[in-house]
């Protein structure tokens, strides 16, 4: 019957697509010529390097052998190629069909790719995955998170605590949460070592110094930091400028949402010294009442660069001040005060958090067939969130109780400051050798995290026995994560690939003293993993190729977890095979996964007091899926850019203590796992307009993992939503080289939607003993109505 309701769903995309195909085929069938070619590095072939025709959305991508064909009429055009580097244009004449052979070495930046080349894959690896350049950034960057603008990607559903995309923002991919997506900056890990987690709100307006992004679903290739158990999301940084440019960027929103940037780059000074760096401002009110966002960020730059040394010194980080919204409104509350009601008032109930990362970089090309990177990071946070709370036990916070008047006084109302102090070391370095179809990397990373967690009270009705800044709690926490790899892909002849990556990861995890509920905690624990993966790709000829991958990954806990009693690993093993069809006006990306896990540490629905998820062990579990991407073009300035997900997310055999007793309940569905998630970008370009239509449905999600045996409270209804993305560039060539006018608006139907939540449920043995009955709640994170975003950026 489920398969049924999605086959019914989908119907209508599914029919759309046909046509979109169809027509896009009976395009073909005009008078064309063949445009192809060869792209070389110093006569080395170059794969994946992307080749499209500028100002239309004709493009394509070099296979195995660097070789590309795009079939065009007779006419004049300039021919951009482009891979992570300075795009080379080249102007052809097409009159007849035409052969040419394009040399990158001048133009192409080999040394800023090996930044990320160890934690990436090409073009035709067998590792499912998605390339989102600036330029698609920089459309709709007008303040919101880098969460939000990567939420078009196949089976990517993405959340925001205050509702409108500014604050605490997450992502979760294939149905898993944002602590399994390995994040890596440059190749260094950003997720927090010891939660797992992943915290943009540290790096407001980071999307304006993104490079480039790809994100790998499923296990994916090697990493570095924890596992990837969902998928990886990897960042390249603003490569070094030939020329000196600037920005200003300023936008203005719904819920007093502004966004101030300027950016700058000295250009090549000599042909080899480079400064460049952005300082933004960003604040919101929010959907929410109260739910205010205060942000200031900044990246700056420093390189050295000849023909075979790249040396980057960076730093870059943020410091957040945002109003408590983590714990989200119940439907009472909905119902009673609306869906923007938070139930906090105190006006310094927030979160205060500052988080600075320095890194240097140092890559070399000995040869073109042999070059190397190492890179340092350290990363400093500090800060706290201040809550306010009535009647508050005296033992809860080592107090004494005192006597007023005759009267013994053991609560308070009180406000605290709970901290977190931490640094984090990096040291990755890594080789990569390519010659006559084989590819060799071998590389390494070093991690060492201290982290301490204390709590304060600063003011109290009844102080007691305290002193300024004592501390009712204390902990501290260490972390050493050391992992060494090697990964081969061979090129067997001009049809078979394959790949080998082979990954050691050991990880010691201590921690002790206090939590913040005063409990002891004493731990240390020790793991291994041996994480192999293989592959192969087959190109059947120049436009089609298929791959299948499989992937071993292990996973420790953290410290919550440890916290609860959870000391076991999960394991998780990964099948992956897919298609890709890559023609002039259709590139199609199909995939089947089937991800099977031991132990998996999944999403029970509930909250801690932080509003973190609290998770618990899972026994075997499973996600199966079929994902489709695809990018149509349909005529020289329209495409569409459709992608589905389906996916069956089950726990295998599931027990939960039910009224008082261990019940079994079988399979059941995963928490916060839809079986379909699609969306679609419809969109008109022009030399300087671009407009697109961006839709996105969710369907149906549990938030926890009983299936509604207690209630249907723990339901999270599907939604589909459409935002309208436009852009226009008006060149000036005076004061300005442009001026760039960005409009944003979201949710343009005015739906009334709720992506996230937190469901919670035990056993009530007091009401009317000795019946025992489970007794159930949640709440929930509304997302906001209509809404709109307007930027103009001058470029200089």
């Amino acid at each position: 019957m489920k398969l049924f309701s999605i086959f019914k769903l989908t119907k209508k995309f599914f029919l759309l697509f046909t046509f979109i195909f169809i027509s896009s085929q009976s395009i073909d069938a005009q008078e064309v010529f063949a445009l192809s070619g060869k792209v070389t590095d110093k006569d080395q072939p170059l794969p994946g390097v992307s080749v499209y025709v500028k100002n239309t959305t004709l493009g394509t991508t070099t296979d195995f052998n660097g070789n590309f064909s795009i079939q065009l009429p007779k006419g004049t055009y300039t021919i951009v190629f482009s891979a992570v580097s300075e795009p080379k244009e080249v102007n052809v004449s097409l009159d007849k069909n035409m052969f040419i052979t394009v040399d990158m070495s001048d133009s192409f930046i080999n040394l800023d790719e090996v930044l990320v080349s160890a934690v990436r894959v090409k073009e035709t690896s067998p590792v499912t995955h998605s390339n989102i350049t600036k330029k698609e950034l920089e459309k709709r960057n007008l303040g919101q998170d880098v969460p939000i603008l990567l939420n078009y990607l196949p089976s990517v559903v993405t959340t925001s605590d205050a509702g409108a995309g500014v604050g605490y923002t997450g992502i979760r991919v294939r149905g898993s949460d944002a602590t399994r997506v390995n994040v890596t900056i440059n190749g260094i890990p950003y997720n927090d070592a010891e939660s797992q987690g992943t915290y943009w709100v540290d790096l407001p307006d980071f999307s304006s110094s993104i490079e480039n992004v790809q994100l790998q679903r499923g296990v994916g290739t090697s990493t570095n930091g924890s596992g990837a158990f969902g998928a990886s999301l990897n960042i390249l940084t603003d490569a070094v400028s030939e020329e000196a440019n600037g920005e200003i960027s300023n936008s203005f929103g719904s819920y007093n949402t502004r966004k101030h940037t300027v950016k700058f780059s000295t250009g090549k000074i000599n042909d080899h010294i480079e400064f460049a760096g952005r300082f933004s401002k960003i604040n919101s009110d929010g959907y929410i009442d109260r739910a205010w966002s205060d942000l200031k960020s900044y990246f700056l730059q420093a390189a050295y660069v000849d023909d075979n040394t790249l040396i980057k010194a960076i730093t870059f980080g943020g410091h957040e001040k945002t109003y408590q919204a983590w714990y989200g409104v119940t439907k009472e509350e909905i119902e009673l005060y609306g869906r923007t009601f938070n139930p906090y008032t105190y006006e310094n109930e927030i979160d205060n958090y500052n988080q600075d990362h320095y890194q240097l970089h140092w890559n070399e090309k000995f040869s073109p067939n042999f070059s190397t990177n190492i890179g340092l990071n350290y990363t400093k946070g500090k800060g706290y969130f201040e809550q306010y709370k009535e009647g508050e036990s005296f033992d809860d916070y080592d107090l004494i109780p005192i006597t007023l008047g005759g009267e013994t006084i053991d609560e308070t109302d009180l406000i605290k400051r709970r901290w977190l102090d931490n640094d984090y070391y990096v040291a990755n370095a890594n080789g990569t050798y390519h010659k006559n179809g084989v590819e060799l990397i071998v590389g390494g990373s070093y991690s060492s995290y201290v982290g301490n967690h204390f709590g304060e009270i600063i003011w109290a009705q009844y102080a007691s026995n305290s002193e300024i800044r004592d501390r009712y709690y204390d902990g501290e926490s260490n972390k050493e994560d050391i992992n060494i790899f090697s990964k081969l892909t061979y090129e067997i002849d001009n049809n078979w690939s394959v790949f080998v990556d082979l990954q050691q990861r050991f990880v010691n995890f201590k921690t002790d003293g206090t939590t913040s509920d005063r409990d002891p905690i004493d731990i240390d624990e020790n793991y291994s993993f041996f994480n192999p993966k293989v592959g192969a790709t087959f190109k059947i000829n120049n436009q089609n190729n298929i791959y299948a991958s499989y992937a071993k990954a292990h996973r420790e806990p953290n410290r919550d977890d440890f916290k609860n009693g959870v000391t076991e690993a999960e394991k998780l093993n990964d099948f992956e095979l897919g298609w890709r069809l890559n023609k002039e006006k259709i590139k199609l990306s199909t995939n089947l996964y089937y991800m099977f896990y031991k132990n998996q540490l999944v999403l029970t629905g509930a909250i801690d007091d932080t509003g973190d998820p609290i998770r618990g062990t899972s026994g075997e579990s499973y996600r199966f899926g079929l994902e489709v991407a695809a990018d149509i073009n349909l005529s020289k300035n329209i495409s569409v850019q459709p992608n589905i997900a389906l996916s069956s997310n089950k726990n295998v055999d599931f027990y939960a203590p039910i009224n008082g007793e261990l019940a079994d309940l079988g399979k059941t569905d995963l928490s916060f796992s839809p079986s379909l998630i699609m969306a679609n970008a419809f969109s008109y370009t022009t030399d300087n307009f671009h407009v697109s239509l961006l839709s996105k449905y969710v369907g149906k999600q549990y938030m926890s993992n009983l299936k509604s045996t207690v209630s249907k409270n723990d339901v999270l209804d599907s939604y589909f939503i459409n935002d309208l993305n436009a852009s226009y560039e008006i060149k000036v060539n005076k004061i300005f080289k442009s001026i760039v006018l960005n409009a944003l608006v979201n949710n343009i139907f005015n739906v009334k939607y709720i992506s996230n939540g937190y469901y919670y449920f035990y056993d009530d043995t007091w009401s009317n003993p000795p019946q025992v009955t489970t007794v159930d709640g949640a709440g929930y994170y509304p997302q906001a109505t209509r809404n709109f975003l307007v930027g103009a950026t001058l470029k200089f």
